[in-house]
């Protein structure tokens, strides 16, 4: 079951995320809220849209713009409205050694066919 972990705590936990460039975006009901502040920053991506950001807050340390998620997608990005993903040093379990190598292991949905494939990276 992926986990976000930042600082010795577990942000997010969820059995169901979906992979989009490398990033695990869990569905919003999965994060912990309590260590999430809403940020002022924003990014722009050509196809996913505007993303907004979270600031975390864990035992009295924070971690500026460490999460983001896309509240109005484009359609492309449909799929990943409100979902959360992790950056700046939060850690997404589980890992698996392949080939000596940290690995991550997950099943992800296609964009394109909505087909379910397991890769690793």
């Amino acid at each position: 079951m992926p986990k976000a972990i930042w600082n010795g705590v577990v942000l997010a936990e969820s059995d169901h995320t979906i992979v989009v460039e490398g990033n695990h975006y869990f569905l919003p009901h999965t994060i912990k809220h309590e260590y999430f502040k809403e940020s002022s920053h924003h990014t722009t991506c050509g196809w996913k849209g505007v993303a907004s950001y979270y600031t975390l807050e864990v035992n009295g340390q924070r971690n500026e713009n460490a999460a983001w998620y896309y509240p109005t997608p484009l359609a492309a990005a449909s799929q990943i409205k409100n979902h959360v993903a992790f950056w700046h040093g939060v850690q997404v379990l589980p890992l698996f050694q392949v080939n000596g190598n940290n690995t991550r292991l997950c099943t992800v949905r296609c964009c394109e066919t909505q087909e379910e494939v397991i890769r690793c990276y």
